[in-house]
């Protein structure tokens, strides 16, 4: 079970992590569905660079690290995911207050959602190989 859990997360990681790609060259043409705003205007405006870097931390799984490496980066990223989804108490997560843009409905359908389960997925991934292996 926890293979098949870590399979599918994988394949969601690689889809949002190609979704990042196309984002960091489409000039901007994701819109508000995908960015926070406040008042019609962008919370913030990713560059072309960080945008390649979250596809590059998303892009990369296991592929040959030693498995300590592999339990602090799962746990990490399980962490940061569980953070995303609980949110900065105003425009993203959960508990945003700002809830009548475009971002805030997806927030609240996918992404938050989205964030929660993965990283329940790479806590039970991570949690799997604890006692398993020492560090």
């Amino acid at each position: 079970m926890i293979n098949l859990i870590g399979i599918l997360a994988i394949v969601i990681f690689l889809s949002i992590a190609l979704l990042h790609v196309y984002w960091a060259f489409s000039s901007g043409r994701a819109g508000n569905a995908v960015i926070p705003t406040h008042d019609g205007r962008p919370i913030f405006t990713p560059s072309t660079g960080v945008t390649l870097l979250v596809w590059g931390t998303l892009g990369f799984w296991r592929m040959g690290l030693p498995i300590w490496l592999f339990k602090v980066g799962t746990w990490s990223v399980a962490a940061v995911l569980l953070l995303r989804a609980i949110g900065d108490f105003r425009f993203v997560g959960f508990f945003k207050r700002v809830r009548d843009t475009p971002f805030a409905y997806n927030d609240t359908r996918y992404y938050s959602p989205l964030c929660l389960w993965l990283a329940i997925s790479c806590a039970a991934v991570g949690g799997w190989t604890v006692y398993s292996v020492p560090i």
